[in-house]
């Protein structure tokens, strides 16, 4: 046992990192690795079984009880943002540094990509013999959907756009109200299974037209993943090169989201505290100044 503890913190040290952005960073690959592992591993099941091991609301489950899972891993080490779009909303409110953004980014794409990866290598079989020898992004047998979103066929780009803003505004709106200490705070502890009950809502009431990815680093990854395991180049291109849809229109909706909650809520509630604060401040000086002509 004494050898075995010398062991681990030998290891401990060689490995430790201690760069606060790059512990971040890690911590954020890791966490969104577990929400796609989870999430495309629900899809997966539900395609390649042909429904009989799951539907469309054990997938929004899956996807949810995901979220709050990532965020338990990582959140007291980057604040389990485990989407860039979040990441975004809280450098525009000016919470998160901006340099931490395209690092998260990046290290968010990179866990996604991981965690599809894993859900590739544990169905592989089950791939190949569901596409009869084929890996297929459009059409019958299709199994590239299975990890990045792809849109209904009555969806056009234009109300793809407006589908996956109005999804990541709501999305933001609601984390929002989450962190906002002066609006009904969540109880220490709770924040993690809150936001997974959001990603659940969404998914319930907007998951139709395209699968709600809300999230770019969710779909760029898994689908940077499938052009290089065997689905091609077909995964940018499919349904009038859909794929910069839910990459670009996320980082829009969270515009939208913080100026929604900002204007509406946020402002006022800020502006609130702070004008409690200043009352008190005042009525301690006249306090003092009272005590001070008394003496």
């Amino acid at each position: 046992m004494g050898k075995q503890k010398v062991c681990l913190d030998k290891l401990a040290h060689i490995f430790q990192i201690r760069n606060l952005l790059m512990r971040q960073a890690l911590a954020e690959c890791l966490g969104t690795l577990i929400l796609v592992m989870f999430g495309c591993g629900a899809v997966a099941q539900l395609v390649l079984s042909g429904g009989s091991h799951g539907m469309f609301l054990t997938v929004n489950f899956a996807f949810g009880f995901a979220a709050t899972l990532g965020i338990l891993v990582c959140g007291q080490v980057s604040g389990g943002h485990l989407n860039p779009a979040v990441t975004f909303a809280l450098c525009i409110l000016g919470r998160e540094p901006w340099r931490k953004f395209p690092v998260f980014f990046f290290f968010q794409t990179l866990g996604a990509f991981l965690g599809s990866g894993i859900i590739f290598g544990m169905y592989f079989d089950a791939l190949w013999d569901f596409g009869q020898g084929k890996l297929i992004v459009i059409g019958d047998n299709a199994t590239a959907g299975i990890f990045a979103t792809y849109p209904s066929k009555h969806l056009n780009v234009v109300n793809g756009f407006f589908d996956q803003m109005i999804g990541t505004a709501a999305l933001i709106v609601c984390i929002l109200a989450i962190v906002d200490p002066y609006n009904n705070p969540i109880p220490r502890g709770l924040e993690a299974f809150t936001v997974g009950f959001v990603v659940l809502v969404i998914g319930l009431s907007m998951g139709f037209n395209s699968g709600y990815a809300v999230n770019p680093a969710r779909d760029l990854g898994p689908r940077l993943f499938t052009a290089l395991a065997g689905w091609g180049t077909e995964v940018f291109s499919a349904k009038a090169y859909w794929f910069y849809v839910p990459i670009i229109a996320p980082f829009l909706g969270a515009v939208v989201g913080v100026l929604v909650y900002q204007l509406m809520v946020g402002y006022h509630v800020e502006g609130e505290a702070r004008d409690k604060a200043k009352q008190e401040e005042e009525s301690v000086k006249l306090s003092n100044v009272t005590t001070k002509d008394t003496a």
